[in-house]
């Protein structure tokens, strides 16, 4: 019997993209290559690209040149790009980075495993020459459900997991194989953007917006649980659009309770919520459903008028203190978290002054902070106002150390109250090592939970605790007696 090939994915970027290389694994695992964790010990190494700033594209590149060096010194024969930079650049990308094996754009997603199988016989598969993808679908949103089965939309797989990829008792799902244990998963609610905000490229690569069934979301969830996991985060490029290309801009309203009554779901997280698309039913729902996480990642990016006009946005520091003070008065203790970009053409002291004054009025959970540059094809790139490179680094460099002190400053508001944190690491031989999230804090991006003791802890328990200290964004809890190793009753 030949051996089997072997494929090892390597995952940059945001959540979306790892939703999108577990539908990859799915599809390449029931194709009957096995999936391995180490790029050393496959025979093709393929990495997920993340194109949406320049750190982001050169971490990109980075890896790719990485998995390269492997080749002749291992098993790796071949490396191969796919994701966010592969579908953006395409040939351009091929041309400038010979040592990819292949350059693969969403549209090859469905037939990866022959893409691969090609490329590791010696073959070539010429890369696509990028399109705007938003040109893919109508642009009326009530048109384009009847259109998206002809379109490539990466973690929007069909329903029916092939026989052995879930368990045999369970519900089937979108095509998808796990690539970690966490009790954490992300699943993608939607695709694609239908704003134009001028500083960013995503739509013209991701498409436009479309909504997934929310009966795919459902399936999806109930086949996550039985796979352990406690805790789903939805992602898209901006949730706060679910459904209204089904003719319902409310479903996600009526989705999130569905989706906390799911057995063996802890904890719903929603993510990437557009400010100006708020709505009292959503923050409503988001507030005051059992299970579902009173989170806000909202994404703000200034709160000077004039900045927010130029980056073809809505908003002020007044009306986003408004919002915030509405969320908080139905959850007081609901957490916030949201990126924001300094230097923006044109951005005056008083802009500046301006995005201060929110950020000290806002009390932040977690803030991420950006200085602007030039992204290709987008409006922005061609405004004239531009500032010096200097003056947006001198800027970055200080509301960064601003943003730090606040989002300290809030943790420590935190001490004192009792938060339910989901356990995500447990070192047997550390007492120090054993860490979680609380409802305000999201994957990855929010700060964590350090737990004083780990004592009767497991991964994947939900667990009362209080908070006795904070490390910066980060807190310090003592797990309360008798809710370590009761994940169940903790949760209900």
């Amino acid at each position: 019997m030949p051996e089997r090939r072997t494929v090892a994915l390597v995952t940059l970027g945001c959540a979306r993209n790892e939703v999108d290389s577990e539908e990859l694994a799915g599809r390449l695992e029931a194709d009957g290559w096995q999936l391995v964790e180490d790029a050393s010990d496959a025979d093709v190494a393929v990495v997920n690209t993340c194109g949406f700033v320049e750190a982001a594209k050169k971490d990109s590149v980075d890896a790719l040149l990485e998995a390269n060096d492997l080749k002749g010194h291992g098993r790796t024969q071949a490396v191969v790009a796919v994701g966010c930079m592969a579908e953006r650049y395409g040939k351009e990308l091929a041309e400038a980075l010979p040592e990819a094996d292949g350059v693969l754009g969403f549209d090859d997603y469905a037939d990866i495993s022959d893409r691969l199988q090609t490329i590791l016989s010696g073959g070539i598969h010429a890369a696509h020459t990028p399109r705007d993808r938003r040109k893919l679908l109508p642009i009326s949103p009530a048109e384009r459900q009847e259109s998206a089965a002809s379109v490539a939309l990466p973690g929007h797989a069909p329903s029916d997991l092939p026989d052995g990829l879930a368990p045999a008792s369970g519900p089937r799902a979108p095509l998808r194989r796990r690539l970690d244990g966490a009790p954490v998963a992300s699943v993608k609610l939607a695709s694609g953007c239908d704003r134009r905000c001028s500083f960013c490229a995503i739509p013209s690569f991701r498409g436009s917006f479309i909504s997934r069934r929310p009966s795919d979301v459902l399936n999806e969830t109930r086949w996550l649980a039985e796979q352990g996991v406690k805790e789903i985060m939805l992602v898209s490029e901006n949730n706060t659009s679910y459904g209204k290309d089904l003719g319902d801009i409310r479903l996600l309203e009526s989705l999130l309770p569905e989706l906390a009554e799911v057995d063996g779901i802890e904890r719903v997280r929603v993510s990437y919520l557009q400010p100006a698309e708020m709505r009292p039913g959503l923050i409503d729902v988001l507030t005051s459903t059992p299970k579902v996480a009173p989170y806000f990642d909202l994404s703000f990016q200034h709160s000077a008028p004039g900045v927010l006009r130029a980056m073809r946005r809505f908003g002020d520091t007044d009306r986003f203190l408004e919002l915030l003070d509405t969320i908080r008065s139905k959850a007081p203790e609901a957490g916030v978290r949201s990126n924001f970009i300094v230097g923006f053409p044109g951005e005056t002291e008083a802009d500046l002054a301006e995005l201060e004054r929110f950020l000290t009025g806002a009390r932040l959970d977690a803030v991420g902070v950006f200085g602007y540059s030039d992204e290709e094809g987008t409006e922005a790139a061609t405004y004239d106002n531009k500032l010096d490179e200097d003056v947006v680094a001198e800027r970055l460099a200080h509301i960064s150390r601003l943003a730090e002190e606040l989002v300290s400053q809030r943790a420590e508001e935190r001490v004192g109250q009792t938060v339910r944190v989901l356990v995500e690491s447990v070192d047997d031989e550390d007492e120090d090592g054993v860490y979680g999230r609380a409802a305000h804090q999201a994957p990855e991006t929010d700060g964590q939970v350090l737990f004083t003791s780990g004592e009767g802890l497991s991964v994947g328990r939900m667990v009362e605790a209080k908070v006795v200290g904070t490390q910066g964004v980060d807190l310090v809890a003592e797990p309360l007696t008798g809710s370590a190793g009761c994940s169940e009753e903790a949760g209900r």
